[in-house]
């Protein structure tokens, strides 16, 4: 923000009459700040759904498409995180051109905080199904392997196993959620920083 800082600077040496002035160009900069970084969510977000389905179309054999075909459930939760995220994406994108043409800083400062929530909720929902996805299709290949076994053994180590992928999903969780800070964490926090300048001059 330092454009922004110098801009206050040169406001503060002026005299009254040029506040109002002063006020609409940090808007203007702010403003410009704000649909640029929009625009850049949109753009990761897409490169992000690309790039990640594309590793696991590359990587995937006939073996994981055996196990999704036994495992309905989990094709579909697969299926279903394909829509939610491009349901953000299209979030992203409406916000994006609403943001763009935004004149008013109390409607910007309102997608703003609208832009960030989405994000927000957009990098929830990512930790949550990838927990919850590994965990289930970990639990489930555990339960075909030891089903062969003996009856005992197998009840002892599946509860050992089921411990252990417990704690592998809130790895995994974490992961995610380190991922996705370091992806967006920027952009969320240029975000309240246009949000607190706009607050400012808002008052």
């Amino acid at each position: 923000m330092k454009e922004l800082d110098l801009l206050k600077k040169d406001w503060q040496k002026n005299t009254d009459s040029f506040e109002q002035v002063s006020e609409n160009e940090i808007y203007k900069m702010i403003h410009k700040k704000s649909s640029s970084i929009v625009k850049w969510i949109l753009i990761v977000s897409i490169l992000e759904f690309i790039v990640l389905n594309g590793i696991a179309f590359a990587l995937n054999d006939k073996t994981y498409d055996e196990f999704l075909r036994l495992h309905p459930f989990i094709n579909f939760l697969e299926k279903f995180n394909y829509l939610v995220i491009i349901v953000f994406i299209y979030c992203f994108y409406r916000n994006y051109k609403t943001i763009s043409v935004l004149q008013s800083s109390r409607t910007l400062i309102k997608h703003i905080l609208k832009t960030r929530k989405i994000v927000t909720y957009y990098i929830y929902w990512n930790i949550f199904i990838g927990g919850f996805t590994g965990a289930l299709s970990g639990i489930e290949g555990f339960n075909e392997g030891y089903n062969s076994g003996n009856s005992k053994n197998a009840k002892e180590l599946m509860e050992v196993n089921y411990i252990t992928l417990f704690f592998v999903a809130l790895l995994i969780m974490g992961l995610i959620w380190l991922f996705y800070k370091l992806l967006y964490g920027r952009f969320l926090s240029k975000l309240t920083e246009n949000y607190t300048e706009l607050k400012k001059i808002d008052l």
